[in-house]
């Protein structure tokens, strides 16, 4: 009898419990399906894990590639941790020993603690000239070949091979914001003094400098020089620099260089794109157009644009660098003296140009 009974029992637990198993199989089953579809979940291919902008898919991506050979593995060594590189370009002739290179490098050096960014500034040659002398003076350079013009020489202001260099650097700036690199274009002719990256608003998509500045760094009617300004990696800024090349084919007459498309365009870009850009303040970041008369404790960089010529760029930021020099050789009471004026830029006012 009482093995009846538990005969009964157990066929009444196995009947309760097997159908509990059951759900519980395919309940796993499901959770596993859903486990499986949560790591298996990428980004987008146009983002990173960081955020940053990666290098675009397949065959495109080939084509950068070979377009740019092996800078996605020099890119890494220049950086600095927050993946930053700065970026100039050089010609011949603003490379060969004595020109804008020497002047641009030593600026670095009597700078303000700011010797350690040039380990992390890439040079980029546009013809093996420029190549050949920059590898004898620093060890990040890269060739960017500009291709069926004369870009060798010292070329006037607008002229074919002028325009070839200032447009052949919108293209590695956009694969290194690609490869999920943030950059700070500087022209040769910028002296550094101080680090401007205190001055880099991170909010914004782009932080540019002025040749004339208004009062508000949002005001879209700052007059923007592009050859100082920083870009974060993003799709905003990707789209930026892919809407500003191809706009140089919406403007007559096509001798047109990049920062008169880029004013052109910078409604646009705020408005369609919605890229965040954010003006810096003449006193900051100093220009020959907007020159100032004293040594200030605010300014980071002089830069000698409104100037035709490389030899009149060359004079006057020679006496630029001795101004500096200068500066920090006095006391801190004549330092806030106004004692310490910059030379005025006379041979690139009597070349009356812009460049």
């Amino acid at each position: 009898m009482q093995e009846k009974g538990l005969s009964h029992l157990s066929s009444f637990l196995l009947g309760t419990l097997l159908p509990t198993l059951l759900l519980l199989f395919l309940a796993s089953d499901r959770l596993s399906e859903r486990l499986s579809s949560i790591s298996s979940y990428h980004l987008p291919s146009n983002l990173t894990s960081s955020g940053h902008a990666a290098a675009p898919a397949s065959s495109q991506q080939q084509e950068e590639e070979e377009r740019f050979p092996e800078l996605a593995e020099l890119l890494p060594r220049v950086a600095t941790e927050d993946r930053t590189v700065i970026i100039t370009s050089v010609n011949e002739a603003w490379a060969r020993p004595g020109s804008l290179l020497d002047l641009f490098r030593e600026s670095f050096r009597i700078g303000e603690g700011i010797a350690p960014l040039l380990n992390h500034t890439l040079v980029v040659a546009l013809d093996p000239g420029g190549l050949r002398h920059c590898r004898a003076v620093h060890p990040h350079c890269y060739l960017v070949e500009v291709k069926g013009m004369n870009v060798s020489a010292a070329n006037r202001f607008n002229s074919r091979g002028y325009l070839g260099v200032v447009w052949s650097k919108l293209s590695i700036q956009q694969r290194i914001l690609e490869l999920g690199y943030n950059y700070l274009f500087t022209d040769v002719d910028v002296m550094w003094f101080r680090n401007p990256f205190r001055h880099i608003n991170l909010y914004a998509d782009l932080t540019i400098s002025c040749d004339r500045y208004f009062g508000k760094p949002e005001d879209l009617y700052n007059s923007p020089n592009t050859g100082f300004y920083y870009a974060k990696s993003n799709n905003r800024t990707v789209q930026m620099l892919r809407h500003w090349q191809a706009a140089r084919s919406r403007f007559l007459p096509a001798n047109k260089h990049d920062q008169q498309i880029f004013g052109a365009i910078k409604t646009e870009l705020a408005g369609q794109l919605g890229v965040r850009i954010h003006f810096v303040d003449t006193a900051l970041f100093g220009s020959f157009c907007a020159f100032p008369g004293e040594v200030s404790g605010s300014v980071s960089t002089m830069h000698a644009n409104c100037c035709m010529g490389l030899d009149n760029k060359m004079r006057d930021l020679t006496n630029i660098i001795a101004d500096w020099k200068n500066y920090t050789s006095m006391t801190p009471a004549d330092r806030k003296s106004g004692k310490a004026k910059w030379t005025y830029p006379i041979n690139c006012r009597h070349s009356m140009g812009r460049n």
